[in-house]
């Protein structure tokens, strides 16, 4: 897997990892890598960016960044839900919608969290949460404008009318089928077998 580690006092080096390396060594997100180039001397680093193959999926390519252990950095961070599907407003038929799936924040790079947990099992339809409403670990700062949705519970969306007609032509093309004209013709030869055999 190619890729490149630049920043801090360092200049920009590329290198190259066996992929399976690579993934255990990212499982954790925000983990703080050592990277060593060439038996180097190994220094702190954190992922930055990396490229997906459309197709596949696979990663193609990683950005490693430089870090201080003792300097904050920032970071995205995703957020997971809890508590979706016993929340009254989605029991009610309302659609439970994370906007923003990840969020900005700032903290030593050995204290960026995974993720952040967000329970939304009391949410009732019309609610939304803002960035203000997270709990983040000590030492770990929300960036961004506080009033920012990060989820919404709208009510349930209302069936269209095209989608009524449509069924209702599709009930009444069941019933035709059941009903045809041939439906008729096994009376009809039993009525001319009567007839011969008189």
């Amino acid at each position: 897997m190619p890729g490149v580690i630049y920043g801090g006092d360092g200049e920009s080096i590329t290198f190259a990892v066996d992929e399976r390396v690579l993934r255990h060594a990212l499982a954790a997100r925000g983990a703080v890598l050592e990277v060593a180039v060439d038996g180097g001397k190994p220094t702190p680093a954190v992922l930055k960016d990396h490229q997906r193959d459309p197709v596949r999926g696979q990663t193609v390519h990683l950005d490693l960044v430089r870090v201080r252990l003792d300097v904050a950095i920032q970071a995205a961070v995703p957020i997971e839900l809890v508590g979706g599907d016993s929340a009254p407003g989605v029991r009610d038929g309302g659609v439970l919608e994370l906007v923003a799936h990840e969020v900005q924040v700032e903290a030593l790079p050995t204290a960026i969290p995974e993720s952040i947990s967000l329970d939304v099992s009391e949410m009732v339809i019309g609610d939304i949460v803002t960035l203000d409403a997270l709990e983040t670990p000590a030492g770990v700062t929300l960036l961004g404008e506080p009033d920012m949705a990060i989820v919404t519970l709208s009510p349930p969306r209302l069936r269209t009318e095209s989608d009524t007609e449509i069924e209702t032509e599709t009930e009444v093309v069941g019933e035709d089928g059941g009903d045809g004209e041939g439906a008729g013709e096994p009376d009809a030869s039993a009525a001319d077998g009567g007839e011969s055999a008189e």
